[in-house]
């Protein structure tokens, strides 16, 4: 009887008692080196037919210079979206990376290893410096690319000792 109260109250704890899972590290790299400053950050727009910027633009020492596979993937596409060349990898698991104005030799369909070259960065889409614009999908919502390159979670401050604080000043303490 004793063991089944046991087992039930365990079952009964919240689910913030239960150990957490960690957080997925960062694992891809940067398509830029040395790695970029960020010019302009991810602000997907409210609705998907609203303006916002679905990507982040990233600092480039030159126009010319090479774009390199953030991860591993297929590409599938290579093109000019509007007035600017674009290259896409698919990664899997429904992730895939746009990377404008750049011009790449890669066909569709060719496979590309992380930190492969897949084309050069062409001037035009940051009107006052080189920049690269790096957009990310998963399946159809666009997600911040820098979620993949950086440790987003917030900070947290712990104490400084395990000692739990004692009373406040002018208070006595019964412990």
């Amino acid at each position: 009887m004793k063991a089944a109260l046991t087992l039930a109250a365990l079952l009964l704890l919240p689910a913030a008692a239960a150990p957490q899972a960690t957080a997925p590290r960062p694992s891809w790299d940067w398509p830029l080196s040395p790695k970029p400053a960020v010019l302009r950050t991810f602000d997907p727009p409210d609705r998907p037919w609203m303006s916002g910027h679905r990507g982040v633009d990233l600092g480039a020492v030159y126009d010319g210079g090479p774009v390199t596979a953030p991860e591993s993937g297929t590409v599938s596409f290579v093109g000019v979206v509007v007035d600017r060349p674009v290259i896409t990898i698919d990664h899997g698991g429904g992730l895939r990376s746009s990377f404008e104005p750049v011009e790449s030799p890669l066909t569709v369909g060719a496979a590309v290893t992380k930190g492969e070259v897949i084309g050069t960065l062409q001037p035009g889409h940051c009107a006052a410096g080189h920049c690269l614009h790096w957009g990310v999908r998963r399946a159809d919502d666009y997600v911040n690319p820098l979620g993949f390159v950086t440790d987003l979670r917030p900070s947290v401050l712990l104490p400084l000792s395990r000692e739990p604080p004692g009373p406040p000043p002018g208070v006595l303490d019964d412990r």
